[in-house]
């Protein structure tokens, strides 16, 4: 069975949410208020804070860390690196992004992304996927979490269990978006 025909992996499904939390927190993007566009004042800052996060993520180790950007939200995946290194460089950047790079999601949003992701590791546990972790509310889930527990991405007995699961996740995890986590997994 070639990759690229297999449906869905669990790893692989729980690494693109958690890099689309963490690629939303990277990328800052300052609230403003009503539907008004920022000043041009505040948008060049907040620039200028983008420009310094690259600077200061490529100086803490990564080189090849692009500027940020609307459609530029690069994953370790992406730079050929580990989670942990990439956190390890990206942390000491964040408080050069607005509002230190967190994310805008509401405390609603979370709550429900955390349950729906909950949701979801608990029917991989419960389809026998017995180490299959939860998400933290922080980081939500990454291939090194779940390979960690020793469990391979790979696997077609895995895939199908997460097939069986996607329903569990209320479409916070799509076939579109495991596929491309897998596929950035490696493997």
């Amino acid at each position: 069975m070639r990759l690229s025909t297999v449906p869905l992996g669990a790893a692989a499904a729980l690494v693109s949410v958690g890099l689309a939390v963490l690629a939303a927190a990277c990328a800052g993007g300052g609230s403003t208020h009503g539907t008004s566009s920022p000043s041009p004042p505040a948008a060049s800052a907040r620039q200028n804070g983008v420009v310094a996060f690259g600077r200061c993520v490529r100086s803490h180790g990564l080189p090849n860390f692009p500027d940020l950007s609307a459609h530029s939200k690069p994953t370790p995946q992406q730079l050929g690196v580990s989670d942990s290194t990439f956190q390890a460089a990206v942390n000491p950047c964040r408080h050069l992004l607005p509002n230190g790079g967190v994310s805008q999601e509401t405390a609603r949003q979370s709550r429900t992304r955390l349950a729906d992701e909950l949701s979801f590791a608990r029917c991989m546990r419960s389809r026998g996927v017995s180490r299959f972790p939860d998400p933290t509310a922080q980081a939500g889930l990454s291939v090194e979490m779940v390979q960690a527990q020793g469990i391979d991405v790979h696997s077609p007995a895995v895939l199908r269990v997460v097939q069986a699961c996607l329903p569990a996740s209320h479409g916070a995890l799509t076939p579109a978006r495991v596929r491309e986590a897998l596929r950035n997994a490696g493997g």
